[in-house]
């Protein structure tokens, strides 16, 4: 099979763990690890989510006296999928010895008119009080909202249109290569009036940049990787319960959170939706049993899956060692 994987900025940072280099490394190694018994059987493409790294970036950036004005969010962008791309393709590499493995700097076409420019939702940084974020929010003039277990920052969240580079992942794809990219939903670009690709101001939901990208690759699957076992119906109530089968049309007509499970949510049923193939929402140390039906939430189109026998791939792994 073709899949696509999506992995959560919270796999590479727990939410109040400090963000040290060190432990994003070894938070790389252990998703490498998990990752690497599909990517002997699969073809397999990775993006990652990058919040928590490019609001540590973005607090470094504001903070720094020798510039005269913080870095724009594309450029952190960039930066972010550099660097998680390097750790994530190094623990490949050491996980997949023989394999070819690829890391890219990828941009993602949105529309300038996005009515998201206007209503920021994407949770960014770390987690504050409500006390500390509002004066950030003050000192900063930062938008501020509540997150599940905090306060933090949020900027705006284009939908993603296209992953620019789609054909060269592609090529990397038919040559054997396990490949990184499109990390932190890709690099917000726009095209000008002569045509010409702009960065700006944003950062791209990377559940929908992933679902995006596994629409134009013709993936077989698309799973999104985060830290809760499963979608869940009637979240924080007493009567809340773990959804493991699913069709779009019955996550559709839940009320989930815009700037957390929302995008998760909206990315599974839209690949479903249009492909009528199989996607699916848990957690990272899960995947392998995620394929198999054994855990996470599933979704397909009459919502019943018993394992890849289920399946049609439309792919054969090619392998170039």
């Amino acid at each position: 099979m073709r899949i696509v994987v999506a992995l959560g900025g919270n796999a590479l940072l727990e939410r109040g763990e400090k963000p040290d280099a060190s432990t994003q490394l070894e938070r790389a190694k252990a998703a490498a690890r998990a990752l690497a018994p599909l990517a002997e059987e699969h073809e397999l493409v990775i993006t990652h989510g990058n919040g928590p790294q490019v609001g540590v970036l973005a607090l470094e950036s504001a903070n720094d006296p020798n510039l005269s004005e913080p870095f724009p969010f594309d450029a952190l962008g960039a930066q972010t999928q550099g660097m998680i791309g390097y750790w994530l393709l190094q623990s490949l590499q050491n996980a997949l010895p023989g394999r070819q493995v690829a890391a890219m700097v990828n941009q993602t076409l949105v529309m300038a008119h996005d009515p998201a420019f206007k209503d920021p939702t994407k949770f960014v940084g770390e987690t504050y009080t409500e006390a500390e974020a509002r004066a950030k929010a003050e000192e900063r003039g930062w938008e501020v909202k509540q997150d599940t277990k905090g306060w933090r920052r949020v900027v705006a969240s284009p939908t993603p249109q296209r992953i620019v580079e789609t054909r060269i992942i592609r090529l990397l794809l038919s040559s054997g290569a396990v490949v990184v990219c499109a990390g932190g939903g890709g690099i917000p670009v726009i095209r000008d009036d002569k045509g010409k690709l702009k960065g700006v101001e944003a950062v791209v939901d990377k559940d929908l940049t992933a679902g995006r990208l596994a629409e134009a690759l013709e993936a077989d699957a698309l799973f999104i990787l985060t830290d809760v076992a499963h979608v869940v119906e009637g979240f924080g109530t007493d009567d809340e319960r773990p959804i493991t089968r699913a069709t779009p049309g019955m996550l559709r007509a839940m009320d989930l959170p815009a700037g957390s499970m929302g995008p998760k949510v909206e990315a599974v049923c839209r690949f479903v939706e249009l492909t009528g193939d199989l996607a699916g929402i848990g957690r990272l140390q899960d995947v392998a049993a995620m394929i198999e039906g054994e855990a996470g939430t599933i979704v397909t189109p009459g919502g019943n899956y018993g394992g890849p026998d289920d399946l049609n791939p439309r792919h054969e792994l090619t392998v170039d060692i």
